[in-house]
């Protein structure tokens, strides 16, 4: 009992101290003054240790502002197939005219047509978009390949435009896409895409309007900037409708409207898209070695059209490493490809090589050099009739003991084949007039000195006598030129004889020194 008053007593104590403490309960204590810093300490028979609390100073204060960045909010769902993510990121204005109304039906009444064309496309497609969302793009640029070339990248236009997105040469070495007589990136799937959307992303920091970058990039950008210009001087509208254009650039925009609306609403136009999935049809696989393109296709176990659809900027049978050092396979014959080349133990990989011409050749004699008959190095270098292979060219040929290590990187880079027209001459004799020479007869007949001195045998500072026959070896044009030209300085000299059969080849040799 004792124990039990005592303990009521210690409570009580306690207690009291807490309502005594300063400003404990008090609601009208002073704002920023800390009031529980210092409590009363109890004495007590057995101490208990109160911790001190901590009240904030000063009253509450709001929280600052601040605006957080967002690219919007995503789907709960990913998106049901490429179709669906297309859609998702539409962001370029709808144009509606009767333009886009008249595309609408043109492509919604040919089915077979759309069909090969996504059935094409559908390679590609992934990849396409995956570059515009990395690049915050709107994914209706990923269907202006339908426009350009049918989702051909093997396709030319009259205007030499070439590859899915229809760079000119001119325009493909402005982003840096290689043109040689082994490859051209305007065709390549990678390196089109990247010069495109670099260029696209270019034109509209110009315009700031999506559809005015994309009439730049089918007419031009100084096209675009004239039409604006004028029309501001004339007071008309500046907008892609309101500019005077050719009707190509008129129907460019409707186009990729047209297949925008039947890409968003394929059933109210009747329209049945091909499945394409939301997943990488392709991968990068590298080159280490020089390969025919048939063995690359074959270890890769896939069918060599498709092997060339995925990897169309190449324009010969060979892969050369130190200029193509990576190709596209289908994703699941890349792991294939690797094993196989690992595993391969059937000789050489590459039959054919590059060789450059030391000199001017007629393609018979580049052909005897090389060990190929001249059809073979004509049919494989795409050498027409009548041409000589200029100095420094490169050509194509196949293996052989002397030509047996991969294509050096400058060659790959590089290569190009300079073909020049194989003159025929026209073998001629004058009559020397008063005073000739060798040396004024061949600065008359444009010839060099040596030439017509061996023509002729004698030497290159000998003099004709009057009446003397004087052989030349011409080409037509130049032959019936210089004879006039003579005839009017030396009324007393004229042809002698002439045929219109080829020079012998000692003449040919001479006539171009």
């Amino acid at each position: 009992m004792k124990h039990l008053l005592q303990f009521l007593a210690l409570g009580a104590s306690l207690w009291l101290a807490g309502c005594a403490s300063p400003g404990a309960g008090r609601p009208n204590t002073p704002a920023g003054v800390n009031v529980a810093s210092t409590p009363t300490p109890v004495a007590t028979e057995n101490p208990v240790q109160v911790q001190s609390v901590q009240y904030p100073a000063g009253g509450l204060k709001p929280l600052s502002t601040s605006i957080l960045g967002s690219k919007g909010v995503h789907a709960l769902s990913p998106p049901l197939d490429l179709w669906d993510r297309i859609r998702r990121g539409f962001a370029m204005p709808d144009l509606h005219n009767e333009l886009v109304n008249e595309r609408e039906l043109w492509y919604s009444s040919r089915p077979d047509y759309v069909a090969r064309m996504t059935e094409r496309g559908n390679k590609y497609l992934f990849y396409i978009v995956e570059e515009l969302e990395r690049r915050n793009m709107p994914s209706e640029l990923a269907l202006l390949p339908f426009i350009e070339s049918a989702f051909n990248p093997q396709a030319v236009s009259s205007a030499k435009a070439a590859g899915m997105w229809q760079f000119m040469p001119a325009t493909g070495r402005d982003f840096d896409l290689k043109q040689n007589m082994f490859r051209d990136d305007r065709r390549d799937v990678i390196e089109s895409t990247r010069a495109a959307l670099d260029y696209m992303q270019r034109l509209y920091g110009m315009f700031g309007d999506w559809h005015l970058a994309l009439a730049a990039y089918n007419w031009g950008e100084g096209s675009v900037q004239r039409a604006i210009k004028k029309a501001k001087l004339a007071g008309t509208g500046t907008a892609y409708t309101d500019l005077t254009m050719p009707m190509e650039t008129r129907m460019y925009v409707p186009k990729l409207q047209a297949v925008k609306n039947i890409v968003a609403n394929p059933d109210s136009f009747r329209v049945n898209l091909p499945d394409v999935g939301n997943h990488p049809y392709f991968q990068t696989v590298d080159i280490r070695r020089d390969i025919d393109v048939a063995l690359a296709a074959k270890l890769a176990e896939v069918p060599l059209e498709d092997f060339k659809a995925l990897n169309p900027s190449l324009s010969k049978p060979v892969l050369l490493a130190s200029g193509t050092p990576q190709v596209l396979l289908p994703w699941d014959n890349a792991e294939r490809f690797q094993a196989n080349m690992e595993a391969y133990t059937g000789g050489r990989l590459a039959n054919w090589t590059a060789w450059v011409a030391p000199g001017t050749l007629k393609p018979a004699d580049a052909a005897r050099r090389v060990g190929m008959t001249e059809d073979e190095l004509r049919s494989v270098n795409k050498i027409p009739p009548r041409m000589l292979i200029k100095a420094g060219s490169t050509l194509l040929v196949r293996r052989s003991a002397g030509f047996d290590t991969d294509v050096s990187e400058h060659v790959a880079d590089n290569g190009q084949l300079s073909l020049a027209p194989e003159v025929v001459l026209r073998q001629t004799a004058i009559k020397a007039g008063k005073l000739d020479t060798v040396a004024s007869l061949a600065k008359r007949f444009r010839v060099s000195p040596q030439s017509l001195a061996e023509w002729n045998n004698v030497s290159a500072s000998a003099s004709f006598k009057r009446g003397q026959k004087v052989v030349l070896y011409l080409p037509g044009k130049a032959f019936t030129a210089s004879t006039k030209s003579a005839k009017k300085a030396s009324g007393k000299t004229r042809v002698a004889a002439g045929s219109k059969t080829p020079a012998s080849k000692k003449a040919i040799r001479l006539a171009r020194k």
